[in-house]
């Protein structure tokens, strides 16, 4: 009887103890992983990155513990679950390496094979050598590494854009596969990778619940391929797989080449396996590919406009023309097409950034019946997404849909749809393969006015995640954040930061300086962010084009028509290529990618564009004389900043110092970025030659602009002033008066009031913030008449502008010009700061601001290192903070001399360092701290 019993229990624990994680055995370690990513992404699919980089952070298992730290880690990979839990890593077991590291640890297994799952976890030692509990368990799977797995080829339909239509002439196309299967598959992955955006269906059933896929992308050079679980769908016997394609960016002009059509097309596989784990070498059981098999039927819907500037029109959806049972196996073939296979030239890589998702849903908050029988639509919000309309009416009946951001005006930048009801005499109308952007909906040909439940909206962006929240005390600064937080995310629709949503949808690296910093403050943004530079590095060396790409008697002159010089230069925007810019606009290119690594600590980045950097710099050297840069390109290829206040007046696209001055400026700000970034990834040589010639063109600079009776430069303006600053091209004496000179600029001269546009904003908040000034800050914030944000909400703006003006007509209310204070508020108000010398947030600063007229701020940031939370209060002269620093970080505290807080109950986990300046300075390890 004993052995039996003994038996029993045997059999229980090793049954038990791998689904318990083994959690019980580590009681005594003080934290544990959490928040597994793998690129950025959580769970991520189909990546075709064959080194992959692991990252986690650390949660206390005891909340009222001090000082955790991670010690060493060991990761754990398998080619499946099982196996991970019961530890055994038959891909790569990292062993215990030691090593306080959370981020970006390279994958060092053995050589991941296409199209396969793998799943991980990792474990860490703590402070005192304890081991913490396996992590959950986390997977990715795999893409396609090998071009000779890609054997697909591009489909499509014999139907031809013309861009001499006012209108698109194709209908978005359907395609469609039918085939049997012997089995109940198991496994069944399919890559789709398209020209123009498409969805997936299987057996009548949409796979997927992303919208507008796949991501913007350079579409002379490559295609992203969006991967799809179609086994649940795909059943013993006959099945079906049917592709719907988007017209959209098919036929951008800038991406028309000889080699594709100017079509939507398709290139899609999948390996279906009957087996739920196939093994590395396993052969597929069905292999389904697009070909000249498939067959393709005109669908009701069609893109409205031609995807041009002021010409993203919408969509029409006919009625008359819905096939119920398209996607289905039910469905009659006899009537539909066989598809056209095309060769284009494009390289297939995975779509490494989230996908497209609706997120906050959008309700109306008014409808007026008008006298002309329109409806007018308020939703309350101006916002770019989805709209959906239930409609009923005569059959026949076209309904109209005009969308506004401006009150006065029925449609604003030819934004329109169309809904064509059939023989029910009703239908719904929502967005499919297009979006709109503006506040207002006038409705044109509805019999009855509808109910404000039968209208909806969406906001539609990247899937990234939110990483902050932030409170204050002062209401209009509280009402900055939150809509330059939300006209950023209005902004990031298709993993990159267009200019706007509405006129022109292209990627600006000028009003990029006015973004990244305040999405990488506020969101989970590596992966979109990583994408974005491949985007550049896609564009480079090709002059930007400026003008209707339609219009061949003004796009294909001598200069600005896209031609490909592949000398380093770059276009004004990627991946789009079209617009105008300056030299701040390629020298994004430099910028971002240090920015992105001061936040992730990531050096990956800097290396992967290490030679789109050089190569930039190398073609500004093409055009210096006598130590400064010179004009290049044509009209539209020099600006310097851009819409100041008084835009019609003022602004920087001339030959004028002021023009010349910042566009100098900002080349040595670029120079003296990439010697940081060389000096960290080991280009010594190269660092060397640009400090070198930093130095050398600042002194140029100096020689030529500097204004010695004021300490200005140029034109003496605030934008000037805050680019010589940033660059540091003064001699060192000189720096503090220069400084007193644009203190002066904001306080006196323009009372407060910020007094630059998009690039020379971004400028100056990014010296400003350097600098701690956030008293000069705090007074541009706080102004309510123009030109401030403050003017902005009292002329009831709800999203940021173009312009610091309202009224100029063709221009914006959506913008990504005055985004940079978004940065500001959790690293200047809340007072949570990178350290400059150890990026990634394993130890980072703590500084509370000190404004009068802010009496409290409150944030939290989920940090590439661990949750951070930071709450100051002053209340009767005395300040209070409440402070988490995640386990495996340290934080600095600074303070004014004249503070004081109560420490006595913390005295060994907080460090007094010294008196550093003004300030007291205390290093604080991992915990919670009141105060």
């Amino acid at each position: 009887m004993m052995n039996r019993l003994d038996t029993i229990l045997r059999l229980f624990f090793l049954l038990i103890i791998p689904y318990l994680g083994m959690s019980w055995c580590f009681a005594d370690s003080s934290i544990k992983p959490v928040n597994l990513r793998n690129e950025y992404l959580e769970n991520p699919t189909g990546l075709d990155e064959p080194l992959p980089r692991f990252s986690w952070i650390l949660t206390a298992t005891h909340e009222k513990t001090f000082g955790q730290k991670q010690q060493a880690y060991r990761i754990l990979v398998a080619s499946s679950k099982a196996l991970l839990q019961q530890d055994q890593a038959d891909l790569w077991d990292s062993k215990w390496v030691s090593s306080n590291t959370m981020q970006q640890i390279v994958y060092g297994g053995k050589a991941l094979a296409s199209d396969r799952t793998y799943y991980w976890k990792v474990a860490v030692k703590d402070e005192k050598g304890e081991q913490s509990a396996w992590s959950e368990p986390a997977y990715w799977s795999t893409g396609l590494f090998h071009a000779s797995e890609k054997q697909a080829q591009w489909i499509g339909t014999d139907q031809l854009f013309d861009p001499k239509q006012a209108d698109c002439n194709i209908v978005d196309p359907w395609l469609r596969k039918s085939f049997d299967l012997p089995f109940q598959p198991q496994k069944a992955t399919l890559f789709v990778a398209s020209v123009g955006f498409h969805e997936v269906y299987v057996n009548g059933k949409r796979i997927g619940d992303d919208v507008l896929a796949p991501a913007v992308t350079d579409h002379t050079k490559r295609a992203r391929y969006v991967t799809y679980d179609l086994a649940p769908a795909l059943k013993k016997g006959k099945n079906v797989v049917a592709i719907w394609l988007g017209t959209s960016w098919s036929i951008h002009g800038p991406y028309v080449t000889k080699d594709r059509p100017n079509t939507p097309i398709v290139w899609a596989q999948a390996a279906i396996f009957k087996e739920k784990t196939p093994s590395a070498s396993a052969r597929p059981d069905k292999l389904l590919l697009t070909d000249a098999s498939w067959k393709t039927h005109k669908s009701p819907n069609k893109l409205l406009g031609v995807w041009n500037s002021n010409r993203m029109g919408g969509e029409q959806w006919n009625a008359h023309d819905e096939l119920p049972d398209w996607n289905t196996v039910a469905a009659d073939e006899s009537t539909w097409q066989q598809a056209v296979v095309y060769h284009p030239e494009l390289t297939l890589s995975a779509q490494q950034v989230e996908k497209n998702y609706l997120t906050k849903e959008i309700k109306p908050v008014g409808i007026e019946e008008r006298p002309d029988g329109s409806f007018r639509v308020d939703m309350g919000v101006n916002f770019a997404g989805w709209t959906e309309v239930k409609l009923k009416g005569h059959p026949g009946d076209t309904v109209q849909f005009l969308y506004s951001e401006r009150e006065q005006e029925d449609m604003t930048f030819g934004l329109h749809s169309a809904y064509i009801l059939g023989a029910s005499g009703k239908g719904t109308f929502r967005n499919r393969f297009n979006y709109s952007s503006g506040r207002w909906i006038t409705i044109k040909g509805l019999q009855h006015k509808p109910k404000l439940s039968d209208i909806k909206g969406w906001m539609v962006r990247t899937g990234y995640k939110p990483a902050v929240t932030f409170a204050c005390s002062d209401a209009l600064q509280q009402w900055i954040y939150d809509k330059v937080r939300w006209t950023y995310e209005n902004l990031s629709l298709g993993g990159y930061i267009v200019d706007c949503p509405q006129r022109e949808r292209l990627g600006y690296g000028g009003d990029a300086h006015a973004t990244c910093e305040t999405g990488m403050l506020n969101f989970h943004v590596g992966a979109f962010y990583t994408k974005w530079m491949e985007d550049w590095r896609d564009v480079s060396g090709t002059e930007s084009i400026v003008g209707d790409m339609y219009d061949t008697s003004f796009a294909r002159k001598a200069v600005m028509s896209g031609r490909i010089f592949n000398n380093g230069i770059l276009p004004h925007t990627a991946p789009t290529y079209m617009g105008g810019g300056g030299p701040a606009w390629g020298g994004i290119v430099v910028t971002l990618p240090w920015l992105f690594y001061q936040q992730q600590g990531d050096k990956r980045i800097l290396e992967r564009n290490f030679d789109l950097i050089s190569h930039w710099l190398s073609f500004l050297d093409t055009h210096t004389e006598n130590g400064l840069l010179q004009r290049f390109g044509g009209n539209w290829d020099f600006l310097g900043d851009w819409l100041w206040p008084h835009a019609t007046a003022e602004g920087m696209n001339n030959d004028k110092p002021e023009t010349l001055c910042l566009n100098n400026c900002y080349r040595v700000y670029n120079l003296r970025t990439a010697v940081k970034i060389a000096r960290t990834i080991g280009r010594d040589a190269d660092a060397e030659r640009w400090e070198k010639e930093a130095n050398n063109y600042s002194k140029h600079i100096h020689a030529r602009f500097y204004n010695a009776a004021d300490h200005s430069y140029a034109d003496s303006s605030m934008a000037n002033l805050a680019a010589a600053l940033l660059a540091d091209v003064m001699p060192h004496e000189l720096r503090e008066p220069i400084m007193k000179r644009l203190e002066h600029e904001i306080l006196v001269r323009k009372n407060g009031h910020i007094h630059v546009g998009i690039t020379a904003g971004a400028l100056l908040f990014k010296l400003l913030r350097e600098q701690h000034r956030d008293d000069l800050i705090y007074s541009m914030t706080a102004q309510t008449d123009y030109p401030s944000w403050g003017y902005m909400k009292a002329n009831g703006a709800t999203s940021i502008w173009e312009m610091w003006e309202k009224d100029l007509p063709g221009h914006s209310l959506l913008h990504s010009s005055y985004l940079f204070p978004g940065a500001w508020y959790i690293d200047g108000v809340a007072g949570i700061g990178i350290d400059p010398n150890k990026p990634g947030y394993q130890n980072f600063v703590i500084s509370p601001p000190t404004i009068p007229t802010l009496t409290w701020a409150e944030a939290s940031m989920e940090s590439p290192a661990g949750l951070i939370e930071v709450k100051w209060k002053r209340q009767d002269g005395q300040l209070r903070m409440q402070i988490t620093v995640p386990p495996n970080c340290t934080a600095t505290l600074r303070l004014s001399k004249d503070e004081q807080l109560s420490l006595a109950a913390y005295k060994d986990y907080m460090k007094a360092v010294g008196i550093q300046g003004n300030q007291q300075v205390y290093e604080l390890q991992a915990g919670k701290y009141v105060l």
